[in-house]
Formats: C-alpha cells, structure tokens, sequence
C-alpha cells in the first residue's frame, strides 16, 4: 500500500497542476468572450463570474481525463528518468502492478467525471441559459454606462453616448446617438445629438427614448449630401426585449430525462455523457506504456505521440457523436466501438506486461 498511496500522490498532483493550467487557459479565453459582449451591452457585468461558475463543471468534464493522461505521463516518466521505476522493478513491483495500481486514480477522476458529467454539467448548463434568457429581456438603459461609446444591440448597428445618468437610469444628459443603416455602398448612417433624453414607456408597452433641444444628422460617409435637423422634440422608438423562458439546449437537459428518448440527438448527447467517464480508465491504460522511456532520451520524448493518440481518440469520439446525431451510425452502436478500438490499443500496448509470469521481474535481484 505504501507503494500505492505513492504513485497515486505524484499522479493526482500532477493531474491538479495540469489541470489547474488547462483550466486557467480556457476560463480566462471563455471570460474575454463574455466580457466582449459585457462591453458591447449585451450582457449585464454583474453576472460574468455568475456565468463562469456555472460554466465550470463543463470544462472540468473535458479537462479532467485530459489532466489524468497528462499526469501520468509526466509522474511516470519523471519516476523512469530518475530511475525510481528501476529500483521499485528490483524490489519486486512489476509493470502488471504499477498498471493496476494506476486504476485506483483513474476510477477516482472517472468518478468524479461522472458526477459533472451526468449531474452537475447539465444543470449548470441549465442555469446558463436561464441567466441568457434574463440578459436577452434587458434594456439599454441597464446596460448603458455614463461617459462611455456603447454598442447597443446584437447586431451593433447603433451606438449610444451619455454624459451622465439619473438615479433611476431614466434621464440621460448630453446624448449622442450614431445608428447605421444597410450595408456596403448603401450604407448611411444617421446621428442624434441632444441635451436630454428621457424614457417614456407607452400604454402599449412600446417604449421611446424622447430626446429633447437637439439636432439630426443623416447622410452616407464619403459623400457631401447630408442632412441637418434642428428639433425642440424627438422621439426614438426602443425595440422591445426579446423575453425566452424555456431552456431548449439539449446539454441542459437532465440525464434522466435523455434516457430511453427516441430522438437521435438526445440518445447522441447520453452517450457523450456516458463516454468521457469511461475515457478516464481507457487513457490511464495506455498511458503507463508510454510514459515509460529511456533516462538518456529524456521524459518528453513520447509525449508527443501521446497526445496525439489521446486527441485522435477524442477526435472519433466526436465523430461518431455526429454520426449518431445524423444517422449514419445506430445508436445501439454508439460510442461503444470508439472505446473498443482503443481499449485494444492499451492491451497491445500492455502485452509484454499482462503476458509476463506471475513472478516479479525483479525476483532475481531481491533474492541476491
């Protein structure tokens, strides 16, 4: 057991470090994104860290078996390089017990994917959207931000200017509006310009940005036609927010509710959810050999075929996902082939060791 909690304490801490940087590459890229969309005011600030939580279970999902290949290769081939793995072979633990002894972490991580993958994942998801749908039923004015150029809308033909705003955000001050119309050579582009903009919401439920002492200005960029409009009054219509309350994304929905579904995406998404358990225990296979190397070659030198074998296995595997979700594969099939195919490239890889005598290789060396 000594033996054990060892190599499954430098493989776990090489799978926390790793993963904790794969981690911090991929929020940080996902966090720019929403951030973009914070600045163009098309989400609310306030909730970018709520979105990120939420979202976190999904990347750890794909992460963590990624993480526990990674850390073994590195563990192992540290432990091969300092030659930690020739004295534990001397003293009696053969290769067949370093790739069982392996299986204890990988069922631990496999078990933890498990949970994000089939639970927690989904309902994160869930939440996601339901923040999305919140943010799509906003207005401008929740979003806009004294003394600050702001996109508005998703398609950022318009951008609105306030030198500062009321408590209730309802009354703008020094008000600058530029909004584009058409594309290309057709394109114009028209200006507003005013001391005061208030909000008025109609009976109707149609709202306007009423603005007040200003001007108008309308004309295409590059040519000399344009148009002045002095005004005591003027009113802009506001699009009304789009308001959603289902939550339709098929990531988001229960596991349980996947089950026995006769939709050929939905049993394509249950798979998906079963597999990357199951990828966890299948990589930790086929990783042992190939963390094994030469202490004159350096640890890093079958890293690169390594990866390239974990990502071509990811690569089929959502393959397949589509193939199930197009029809071109049946779903009894599944994703099982995928697992199959390489649960044979670990046992081709680990034939030496699964073949070898029951008798440690290092027998010989105790006894003397």
């Amino acid at each position: 057991m000594i033996v054990f909690r060892y190599l499954s304490r430098e493989v776990l801490l090489t799978l926390t470090a790793v993963s904790g940087v794969l981690l911090l590459i991929i929020m940080s890229g996902r966090f720019i994104k929403y951030l973009a969309q914070a600045a163009a005011g098309q989400l609310d600030p306030g909730v970018l860290f709520l979105i990120m939580g939420y979202r976190l279970p999904g990347f750890m999902v794909l992460i963590l078996p990624l993480g526990m290949f990674l850390g073994i290769l590195l563990a192992y081939g540290r432990m091969h390089l300092d030659s930690e793995m020739t004295v534990l072979s001397a003293n009696g633990m053969s290769d067949r017990k370093v790739l069982w002894y392996t299986q204890g972490p990988a069922l631990l991580v496999a078990l933890v994917v498990a949970v994000l993958s089939l639970w927690v994942s989904p309902l994160g998801v869930y939440k996601t959207q339901q923040l999305f749908n919140e943010q799509d039923a906003i207005t401008e004015f929740d979003t806009l931000a004294a003394g600050r150029f702001q996109s508005i809308g998703r398609d950022a033909a318009r951008v609105t200017y306030a030198g500062s705003l009321s408590d209730d955000r309802t009354e703008l001050q020094e008000v600058f509006i530029a909004e584009r119309t058409g594309s290309g050579a057709d394109a114009s582009i028209g200006v507003l310009v005013a001391e005061v903009g208030r909000q008025q919401l109609n009976p109707d439920g149609s709202r306007y940005l009423v603005l007040y002492e200003g001007y108008r200005y309308d004309g295409r960029p590059g040519a000399a036609d344009f148009r002045t409009i002095e005004y005591d009054t003027y009113g802009v219509l506001l699009p009304k927010p789009e308001v959603a309350t289902e939550v339709t994304d098929r990531e988001a929905m229960p596991t349980r509710e996947l089950l026995g579904h006769a939709d050929r995406k939905m049993q394509a998404e249950l798979q998906w959810r079963l597999a990357l358990p199951l990828l966890v225990p299948i990589v930790a296979f086929f990783a042992v050999p190939l963390a094994r190397v030469n202490p004159r070659q350096g640890r890093f030198l079958k890293l690169l075929p390594a990866i390239l074998l974990y990502m071509t296995y990811l690569a089929l595997l959502i393959t397949a996902r589509g193939w199930i979700e197009s029809g071109r594969m049946p779903a009894n099939l599944g994703l099982w082939w995928v697992h199959g195919v390489f649960l044979a490239v670990g046992l081709l890889l680990n034939r030496q060791a699964l073949l070898a005598p029951s008798a440690p290789r290092g027998g010989s060396h105790a006894a003397a």
